[in-house]
Parts: C-alpha cells; structure tokens; sequence
C-alpha cells in the first residue's frame, strides 16, 4: 500500500464530530453540514432573549461540531454580546480596538482600500493569550455578491488522523505562541507589547475530553524542547497537515449570517476572494481557561 493511501486510509477511520450526539435536541434544529465539523443551527431567535434549556443545547451543539452557524440573525450589538455571554464572560482584544461605546466588539471590515483582511492564514483566534478564547462569534451584515467564505478545520481530526508513533512524539511538547510580530506589522506600534505565552502542542479539550492539536501558523512561533531546526521542520509538517481539506467544513456567507466556533478544536481562515467588494460585521471573543495536556 502506498504511502497516501494509508494516510487516507487513517484518515478515514477519524471519528466523526458527533459520533457520540445520539441524544435528540428538542429546543433547537440541528443539522450537521459534515460528519466532522459544522452544523447549521435553526429553531431560535436570537434576537429575543435565549432560554435556558436553549443555551443548554447550543452548549452541546458546539460541543458536538465545534463550529455552528445560524441564519437570519438581525442581531445588534446588545444580543450579539449576550449570546456570548450565555457561553462565557468577554474579553478585549489585546490587539484589534474596540468599536466606539462597546469595547468588547470587534469592527471585522474590508473593501475596495484594503490593503489586508483579518484572518487570512489560518490560526486560532489568540492562541498568544495566557488563557486562550473558549470562542468567537461573528456576524456579518454586509457580504460580497460571491465569495468570502470562512474556511474551518478540526485539530480533533487533525490529531486524530496522526500515527500513533507521532502522537506519542508530540505528547508532552509545548510550544511559544507570540502575537507581537503580527501586531506589530498590522499597526507599525512597536513599542506595544502584545501577549506572548507556551502552550501544549497537544491539549485535552476541557469539555470533551477529546484530545486536539494546538498550534497554528500565525501565532506559533517555536516549539520549545526542539533546536530551531528541527521545530521549523515539525511545525511545517503540522501545518500542512491541517491543511488536509477532510479535516474542513466550508461557510457561504449571506448578510445577517452568524458563526460561532471553539477557538480549543478549531483553525479558521477567512478567503479573501472577493476584491474590490465589501465584507463587513462584528465579533466578540470569550474567555477561555489555560490549555492543558
């Protein structure tokens, strides 16, 4: 057997996301966009206040497919941070300010003069972070006429799909996750210092208990108990490795479209194919705890 064939041939053997969400929702509708990662969400308003037996089952619809995503969602800022609120406190971003009167929300905007769009290479959301996110939720009121897509993938997957050999490698590694050269070269304010942190490579989810890679291209820098060289090589090697598209679920945007992903279990990445048009919303971030092997 080739080597690409047992590569797709473990890959194949991945659990699926919700291999283990047998229990039937009864608030909300859930439909998995693919057995990985994704589901789209429907059966709620939430631009009315969330009861709690909903939050209850949005908890476990992220849980099960660690990103989720709804559909006509006129939300404004007051409903967009008291969805997050249902999950976990806010956080300010260390980075990116605030709009005007709500610190807590994020301006996500491009158009004919940009010169750059957030998120595109992929990563997670503030991995530099002491406690990295638990989350992020995004809502676009504004979309290109085609394209601008949200691509995301499972570091569950992605983990899982490696040999047992490599698992074992990477057990017990950690790795320097560092925002300041992507703030510095974003804003030119060198005189800043954004967060830097050592994190594992591979953490146990905190509600799952499943285990998922933690390291991506834009904030990971190093990994520790390896020499330069060979830590280049081994991130290199994880990187691609996520780029896998069995590990990904892919998001069309229309306007009042909301996402919602699990900063622990996920990468994402925003394609930025739609230039000179515009694409704009709002997102808020929710505090995580300090990952864990």
């Amino acid at each position: 057997m080739t080597q690409s064939a047992v590569e797709l041939s473990r890959q194949d053997q991945v659990a699926p996301a919700s291999a283990g969400a047998t229990k039937p929702y009864s608030t909300i509708t859930v439909e998995p966009v693919t057995l990985r990662i994704g589901a789209e969400i429907s059966g709620i308003d939430l631009t009315k206040p969330i009861g709690e037996a909903q939050k209850i089952e949005l908890r476990r619809a992220l849980a099960d497919h660690l990103v989720i995503f709804f559909r006509d969602q006129p939300i404004n800022h007051e409903q967009h941070m008291a969805l997050g609120r249902a999950f976990s406190e806010l956080i300010v971003h260390p980075g990116a300010p605030g709009i005007e009167d709500h610190p807590l929300i994020v301006a996500i905007h491009a158009d004919a003069s940009s010169k750059y769009v957030a998120g595109e290479s992929w990563h997670s959301d503030l991995s530099c972070n002491a406690e990295p996110p638990l989350g992020s939720i995004l809502r676009l009121h504004t979309v290109p006429e085609c394209g601008g897509d949200t691509m995301f993938a499972s570091m569950y997957a992605a983990y899982e799909a490696l040999s047992d050999r490599m698992k074992t490698y990477l057990e017990g590694l950690t790795a320097e996750h560092d925002a300041n050269h992507v703030y510095h070269a974003l804003y030119k304010d060198y005189e800043t210092t954004y967060p830097r942190n050592n994190h594992p490579v591979v953490i146990t989810h905190p509600v799952t208990g499943r285990k998922a890679l933690f390291v991506n291209s834009s904030y990971t820098t190093k990994i520790n108990e390896l020499s330069d060289n060979e830590s280049q090589a081994v991130l290199a090697y994880l990187y691609d490795h996520c780029a896998n598209p069995n590990f990904h679920v892919r998001f069309r945007w229309r306007p009042n479209s909301i996402a919602f992903w699990d900063n622990r279990c996920t990468h994402h990445l925003a394609v930025w194919d739609y230039f000179p048009q515009t694409r704009s919303g709002f997102r808020v971030t929710l505090k995580g705890e300090r990952p864990v092997f």
